[in-house]
């Protein structure tokens, strides 16, 4: 029950609300699980799972066309990072050849009120990210790879995920359908 002039801003609610819940399910996901190694693996392929969803909501939110090269790629990323987790990563770093990039970070809505105890040194804490990004761009048939550079509760000064374009997957018919 709320108190009479009591105001509660909704948008921050809901943030702790899926903060914590993400924490609860990291948290489980050590518990049931021998090492680290498992459970960084079991957060990505959730993150795929929900990238290769999350991709239409997005498509129909933005309306967005098809992308003409990875700099237009990097900032449809930045605007999704924006639309679900209310932060604008900085798109910096970019390879030579244009096909890998970082997003940079201070801050992320997933490790408010998070501390690493000292048996989870090599949990990557927000690896469904990197598996969100991988499942979603799979979807408009990019192949990429991302993993964590730097990261905010280790210590780093910002928490950083490289993405690298590996190729262009061409659309398939199934077999016996041609």
């Amino acid at each position: 029950m709320s108190r009479p002039g009591t105001k509660v801003d909704a948008k921050k609610v809901n943030s702790e609300l899926f903060t914590l819940t993400y924490g609860a399910l990291v948290s489980r996901l050590i518990r049931d699980h021998e090492n680290v190694d498992d459970v960084n693996k079991q957060l990505e392929r959730m993150g795929y799972n929900i990238g290769i969803r999350l991709i239409e909501d997005f498509l129909a939110k933005t309306s967005s066309g098809r992308c003409y090269d990875f700099k237009d790629t990097a900032d449809k990323i930045q605007t999704g990072f924006r639309i679900y987790l209310g932060i604008t990563p900085d798109v910096t770093n970019w390879s030579p050849a244009n096909d890998e990039f970082s997003l940079q970070f201070e801050l992320s809505p997933l490790t408010d009120f998070v501390e690493l105890p000292d048996h989870c040194v090599g949990l990557k804490y927000c690896n469904i990210l990197t598996g969100v990004l991988r499942g979603a761009l799979e979807m408009v048939q990019m192949e990429v790879s991302s993993s964590f550079v730097r990261d905010h509760l280790k210590g780093d000064s910002c928490t950083e995920i490289r993405v690298k374009f590996i190729k262009r997957i061409e659309d398939a018919i199934p077999a016996g359908e041609d």
